[in-house]
């Protein structure tokens, strides 16, 4: 046997003909990425894969492989036949994420592969931040089925895990996540993506997929030891396969997301480096932007002349908040549309408006007042409509739409978000896709869908009390890193958890005003929200932030921070540098440092949003301080129980 390196991958060749192993390393080699096929072991003969971390194991020996119908298993009693190496860089632009500008350089590989059930190949490609491969289908193939997917992830240590388990493959994405010991996860639960986990004195690891398309959504179940295994949604119609297609095909990348820290996996990204360029050529009429939105406060209103509702009045009050706020839109959610249409549970004409809505009259208000609307639809109706209805909202002047109640990834829902996506654009329309599965890309090649819900946000406080701080801190080491969530942050009407009580209107909101603020930069989400009733900000300090904080990004750095405890997160829009810090239930002071934001010998100016000594008790105050500031500093965040912090960098003139 021989090895033969070629751009740092290497070849292990049995009889300098048929390739038994590949070895990619990332271009830092901190990573490596092997397949290969086992002769011994309970993996013999199939096609598997390990990850290493600076030269610890990370990812034991793992399967690799598809069952298609009336097939053998592809990647069993496997013969690699060849493995062609690649390498490259993903370079582009992004209209709203994490960072504008991206250059993503990857070594990787594609390998060939024969087996009892016929030919599969393997795409790998090691970064600096992680690994990925995806299965190709060729040609020779045809027409095919998937009935499962054998891909394991099995970690090379125990360690704790932080799952979001799931009643079933149509259960909604709205949910707590936990921390177990990932032995602790029991075989029959159901793993949405992204899943999070530690392997000690090795690295976090973070599994989710990219570029979901033409195929059904990913999950995870644990059978057995460290070792988690793939589970593809069914379809609707023939629930005993995934995927129906016809080669030549592609599965979507299965991601694996790599950190010394926890902190650093919301810098990665993976998830659109891995997913196609934009589809849109024109993409001007784009605009990431904040909203206000009139569902949160539950028709709610002190001193107006006018019954709170959805009706034209109410509106109007939102449009003028958004116009005086600075603020791009105002969302017109559930309630505008005509009579029902169809079937779907929900489902509305949304061609027409109701008697209680004058949407003519509040789209001509709107625009004098330089203000752009949104409008909610149920996912049933626009699937039924959008051939009719996208054209007309495109002749209105509507902004975008925010289509709702999915809450499904298999396959044919997955065409339904790119046929939506694609309709969407042809009439300039903006999407926000809400009751959704996890982003996987689609930012990148459709632009115009700027977030997806998938979350458990902040609406739960109306009738629980499950959106704690906690699960904020959670959601920042879990679904954020899959990309841009609508959690609809900005409650004002603050209380001790002590004091917390759920209810449909004027809710409360169980963390300090300052950890709503820091929301505003921790989660990103090119279609923000200011959620709170406009009475609960007008007149505050804090409104002033809400006005400049950002929506779409330059450049993300996590600078602290643990699951279960607090984060720190900076996001970077020119050249000013926005940090939000926010702790669970307990209280705690933390440092922030800035050497990894801040050129040497240059001076900031830092300004401050802290939570107020008394902030355990009322957690409305906030103290507004500044200071000087330089590489070299180390701020003290002072945070309260469910507390926050917001720092805004500037460059001293």
């Amino acid at each position: 046997m021989r090895a033969v390196v070629v751009c740092g991958i290497t070849f292990l060749l049995a009889g300098m003909a048929f390739a038994q192993a590949t070895k990619i390393a990332s271009p830092d080699n901190r990573i490596e990425l092997s397949v290969q096929i086992p002769t011994s072991g309970p993996n013999a003969g199939w096609l598997t894969y390990e990850v290493n971390y600076e030269g610890k194991p990370l990812i034991a020996s793992s399967r690799l492989g598809l069952k298609l119908e009336g097939r053998a298993a592809l990647g069993e009693k496997a013969t690699i036949l060849e493995s062609t190496p690649l390498s490259g860089t993903d370079s582009y632009r992004l209209l709203h994420g994490r960072a504008s500008r991206v250059e993503h350089p990857w070594r990787g590989a594609r390998v060939r592969t024969e087996s009892a059930g016929g030919p599969l190949e393997v795409e790998l490609r090691a970064y600096n931040d992680g690994v990925a491969f995806r299965y190709r289908l060729p040609a020779a193939v045809g027409k095919f089925a998937v009935e499962r997917e054998f891909t394991q992830f099995q970690a090379a240590r125990e360690g704790i895990a932080y799952p979001l388990i799931l009643a079933g493959f149509r259960t909604s994405y709205e949910d707590n996540y936990v921390a177990l010991p990932l032995t602790a996860i029991k075989p029959d639960y159901l793993v949405a993506l992204p899943f999070t986990f530690e392997a000690p004195g090795v690295a976090w690891v973070s599994i989710t997929e990219a570029h979901l398309e033409n195929w059904a959504g990913l999950y995870l179940t644990r059978p057995r030891g460290r070792t988690m295994e793939a589970r593809l949604a069914p379809r609707v119609d023939r629930p005993e396969v995934a995927v129906i297609g016809e080669a030549p095909a592609e599965s979507p990348w299965r991601v694996l997301m790599i950190a010394a820290e926890p902190y650093r996996l919301v810098e990665s990204n993976l998830v659109t480096s891995l997913s196609p360029e934009s589809r849109i050529a024109d993409t001007s009429w784009i605009r990431p932007g904040k909203t206000s939105w009139s569902w949160w406060s539950g028709n709610f209103a002190r001193d107006v002349s006018f019954k709170p509702g959805m009706n034209t009045e109410t509106l109007k009050h939102y449009i003028d908040f958004s116009a005086e706020a600075g603020l791009e839109y105002c969302l017109i959610d559930a309630g505008w549309s005509a009579g029902p249409v169809g079937q779907g549970g929900g489902g509305r004409d949304i061609t027409a408006w109701n008697e209680r809505v004058n949407l003519p009259e509040l789209l001509e208000y709107a625009r004098s007042k330089k203000v752009g609307l949104w409008l909610w639809c149920h996912w049933s109706a626009v699937d039924q409509q959008m051939e009719k209805a996208f054209p007309l909202y495109e002749k209105w002047g509507v902004a975008g739409v925010k289509v709702d109640f999915m809450d499904r990834d298999d396959q044919q829902m997955v065409d339904f978000y790119h046929r939506v996506a694609r309709k969407a654009a042809e009439h300039k329309l903006m999407v926000d896709f809400h009751g959704a599965f996890k982003p996987c890309g689609m930012m990148r090649y459709y632009p115009n869908v700027l977030t997806h819900e998938g979350v458990l946000g902040l609406e739960y406080l109306k009738w629980s009390n499950r959106a704690t701080a906690d699960h904020n801190v959670m959601i920042a080491f879990t679904r954020l890193l899959a990309g841009p969530l609508d959690y609809t942050p900005g409650g004002f009407e603050n209380v001790p958890p002590s004091e917390f009580t759920p209810r449909n209107v004027n809710p409360m909101v169980p963390t300090t005003r300052a950890h709503q603020m820091a929301l505003y930069v921790i989660f990103e989400s090119g279609f923000q929200m200011l959620a709170d009733y406009p009475g609960a900000y007008r007149g505050t300090k804090e409104l002033e932030f809400l006005r400049q904080v950002p929506v779409a990004w330059d450049e993300t750095r996590g600078l602290g921070g643990r699951p279960g405890s607090w984060v720190s997160v900076a996001r970077r829009k020119g050249d000013v540098w926005y940090i939000g810090t926010i702790t669970g239930a307990e209280a705690r002071e933390v440092e922030i440092p800035l050497d990894r934001l801040l050129p040497a010998g240059r001076t900031y100016t830092a300004e401050i949003w802290a939570d107020a000594p008394d902030a355990a008790v009322h957690p409305k105050n906030t103290v507004r301080t500044t200071q000087t500031v330089t590489a070299a500093t180390r701020l003290r965040a002072r945070l309260a129980p469910t507390g926050g912090h917001v720092v805004v960098l500037r460059p001293r003139q």
